[in-house]
């Protein structure tokens, strides 16, 4: 014989949920939309980028200089003497009466006014130290614009990854209000089974814990996205927070970045192997520098002067040219050359370590960042699968709780398991989009 039928406890209607912290964050005064956009901020403001191009306005000045010790020089220069006061005096011999010679001081008129000018042209003639300059700054010069190239693959890398910082933040702010909002519903249906004496003050309680980490968790995503907007802002060379429209696609963010970076033929084609392996031969270079101060240097001058000082003197012409040759033949310096040697061997020896160092790590960056897109599609399917888990844990016990079945306690490792399963995936997700963009800027030259 059955006992009487019991009929099932029936809740109240859930009250809506208002809380002010599930407001959503306010956007960012300053938001960017297309890749096209944050290139010509770069462009625009990023100081990186304007210091690594003066490296190469100034590598351009250094080869202008050594261009000019193998040209010609003029130089002109022009006198005007004022006499004042000046008397030219002289002595001259007076016969005496008593048939002796005395001396008597005449005072003349006072020297006359001069204007002079001359013209110097000077030119190098044996200048092998000179000449062999002016190929290693052209060779520095090569090595600075590709330094600055790299500085652009560099900066691209860099704001791809704060754009998709910001987009993660976002996202898992988003979801941390989800969390937030979904542990206030557990809470109030805790004190609505409590009313009814179906939940104890113990369920409660836990409830509330749960509200509270959810709260502190909502509290530090939000500072975690205002940071990453004022990190995508100083990128882009902005003193204040930059957010990112909805407009702005990660998978197209990853194509523009495809478009406006190329992919080199190798390692040796990277421009910041590139420009170590110039500044190698910088290096080799500056070691035959000193060689060539061992030679001779020929050098010759020509000079027109132009002088009115003698110009009342008969014979003195007021016109002179001249030309003359100099031989400079270096002897002995103390040393100074065998040193100067010393450190410039040293010098070519830390560049070729640098290089060699550079590749290495190129070629790993490169291997690593392939093998990470892999890793991230992998680790975003793991998540995917263990957030279905976690949701489908998560009804069903909520689901036993409202029907008397399970704990409080249950009900809130489930519910903390799936905030924590929500932004895992998120995370993967932009993991995913970050490795495929660094295994494109990992290998490529951006001409933009």
């Amino acid at each position: 014989m059955s006992g009487p039928a019991t009929s099932p406890v029936i809740l109240p209607a859930a009250p809506t949920i208002d809380d002010p912290m599930l407001a959503p964050m306010p956007p960012a005064a300053t938001n960017v939309a297309t890749w096209d956009e944050i290139l010509d901020l770069i462009r625009a403001r990023s100081t990186d980028l304007r210091t690594a191009y003066d490296e190469v306005l100034r590598a351009e000045g250094m080869t202008r200089s050594a261009l000019a010790q193998t040209l010609p020089t003029i130089s002109l220069a022009g006198t005007y003497t004022y006499q004042t006061g000046n008397y030219g005096n002289t002595i001259e011999p007076v016969p005496k009466a008593n048939g002796t010679i005395g001396k008597i001081l005449v005072s003349s008129a006072p020297n006359a006014n001069s204007v002079a000018g001359q013209a110097v042209l000077t030119q190098p003639i044996l200048a092998f130290q000179a000449w062999h300059g002016i190929g290693t700054a052209r060779a520095g010069e090569r090595a600075a614009r590709l330094s600055f190239d790299d500085m652009k693959r560099t900066i691209a890398l860099n704001v791809a990854n704060a754009i998709i910082g910001v987009v993660t933040a976002e996202r898992i702010a988003e979801l941390n209000r989800v969390g937030t909002r979904n542990a206030l519903e557990r809470l109030d249906l805790s004190q609505r089974k409590q009313t009814l004496g179906a939940a104890s003050k113990l369920d409660v309680v836990r409830a509330q814990q749960d509200v509270e980490s959810a709260r502190a968790t909502l509290v530090t995503g939000d500072e975690s996205l205002i940071q990453s907007r004022e990190a995508l802002g100083l990128a882009l060379g902005l003193p204040e927070q930059v957010g990112v429209t909805r407009d702005l696609k990660m998978n197209g963010l990853v194509q523009s970045a495809l478009d406006s970076c190329k992919v080199a033929p190798s390692i040796e084609q990277r421009a910041d192997v590139a420009a170590a392996r110039t500044r190698l031969e910088v290096a080799k270079r500056n070691v035959d520098d000193v060689y060539y101060q061992f030679l001779p240097t020929l050098t010759g001058q020509s000079t027109a002067a132009y002088s009115t000082l003698y110009a009342d003197v008969p014979g003195q012409p007021t016109t002179t040219w001249n030309i003359l040759g100099t031989l400079a033949v270096p002897l002995w310096d103390g040393g100074l050359r065998y040193g100067e040697l010393r450190q410039t061997r040293a010098l070519e020896d830390e560049a070729r370590q640098s290089l060699e160092s550079l590749r290495r790590q190129a070629i790993i960056q490169v291997a690593q960042a392939r093998r990470d897109v892999g890793v991230a599609e992998r680790s975003r399917k793991v998540a995917l699968d263990a957030r279905a888990l976690a949701a489908e844990t998560d009804r069903l016990t909520r689901t036993g709780y409202m029907e008397g079945q399970g704990t409080s306690l249950e009900l809130v490792i489930a519910a903390a398991a799936l905030r924590e399963a929500d932004i895992t995936l998120a995370l993967r997700d932009f993991d995913l989009v970050k490795a495929r963009i660094l295994a494109i800027l990992s290998l490529a030259n951006c001409p933009w």
